[in-house]
C-alpha cells in the first residue's frame, strides 16, 4: 500500500485518462452521470408510490429523495466492482510491460468511479434544496457523516477490487458472475427500501449486507430516521476485513496472473 501512495500522482493521471476516454466521444458526457440515477429513481418513484401505493411504507420520506441517494451511491459501488473485476484483463499490455505496483489499476478504478460520483452529488443537493423549500426535508448534524460514508464505500470497493481482479483473469467466467451477483445485491440493499420495513428474520441477515450501513451514512443527516451504528459498525468491519483479504489475494496471485496475460 506503501508504494501506491508514492504514486498517488500516477493514479490520479489515470484516473483522468479513464474519465477523458470514458466522455470523449459521448454527445452528453457528465451528463450521463446524473442522467442514469435520474431516470431510475424516476421509475421507481412511479412504480412504488403510484402503482403499489407503498413509497411512505418502504422507506422515509420524500421517497424521490430516498431512492436517488441510494441509487447514486448504487452506481459507484455497480460500477467500481464491474471495473475493477476486469481492470488487469483490460490494461494486459500496460500491467506486464510496466514495473508499477499492478495494485495501481484497482484502485485507479475505484477512484474514477468516485469523481464521479462527486460530480452527480450537485443533483442531490439540488433536490435536497427543493424539499427544504417545500418544508420536507429537515437537515441535522448526522450530515457531516457523509464522507464517512463515501470512506468506507471506497476502502469496500478497493478490497473487493484487489479480490476479483486477479481470480478473473483466471477465470473469465467470473466477469459473469459478477454481474448476476450485482443483480441480487441490488434487491438485498436498502436501495429501494429501507430494513426497518423488512421482517425480522431477514433484517438479521440483511445487517452484513456491507451497504447497509454506508447507506444509512449518506441518508442519516436527510431523513428523520437515525444513523444505525451497529450496521455502521457491521460494515466498518466487513470493509476492513475484505480490504485484507484483498489485498492478502492478489498478492499471492500476482505472480500467476502476469503469467496468464
Amino acid at each position: 500500500m506503501a508504494a501506491v501512495t508514492r504514486r498517488r500522482g500516477l493514479v490520479w493521471t489515470l484516473v483522468q485518462r479513464d474519465l477523458r476516454v470514458r466522455y470523449s466521444r459521448s454527445l452528453l458526457g457528465y451528463v450521463w452521470t446524473v442522467l442514469d440515477p435520474l431516470l431510475m429513481a424516476s421509475v421507481y418513484f412511479v412504480v412504488f408510490t403510484f402503482i403499489f401505493k407503498a413509497g411512505g411504507r418502504v422507506a422515509d420520506k420524500p421517497y424521490f429523495l430516498y431512492l436517488l441517494s441510494g441509487l447514486l451511491a448504487w452506481q459507484w459501488f455497480t460500477g467500481g466492482v464491474n471495473d475493477t473485476a476486469k481492470s488487469l484483463i483490460q490494461e494486459a499490455r500496460l500491467v506486464r510491460s510496466t514495473n508499477l505496483p499492478r495494485e495501481i489499476w484497482v484502485i485507479r478504478c475505484v477512484v474514477a468511479k468516485g469523481v464521479e460520483f462527486v460530480l452527480s452529488l450537485p443533483v442531490l443537493v439540488g433536490f435536497i434544496l427543493y424539499y427544504l423549500v417545500r418544508g420536507r426535508v429537515e437537515l441535522d448534524w448526522e450530515l457531516v457523516l457523509f464522507p464517512l460514508g463515501m470512506a468506507l464505500q471506497f476502502i469496500l470497493l478497493v478490497g473487493l477490487g484487489l479480490l476479483l481482479a486477479p481470480i478473473t483473469v483466471l477465470a473469465t467466467d467470473m466477469q459473469r458472475v459478477v454481474r448476476i451477483v450485482l443483480r441480487f445485491m441490488f434487491y438485498l440493499s436498502p436501495v429501494l427500501y429501507g430494513t426497518h420495513a423488512v421482517p425480522d428474520f431477514l433484517r438479521v441477515i440483511l445487517a452484513f449486507n456491507p451497504l447497509n450501513g454506508i447507506l444509512s451514512l449518506y441518508r442519516g443527516g436527510l431523513f428523520a430516521r437515525s444513523v444505525s451504528w451497529v450496521d455502521v459498525g457491521i460494515s466498518a468491519g466487513m470493509s476492513v476485513a475484505l480490504f485484507v483479504i484483498g489485498f492478502w489475494t492478489f498478492s499471492r496471485l500476482e505472480r500467476t496472473v502476469l503469467k496468464e496475460i
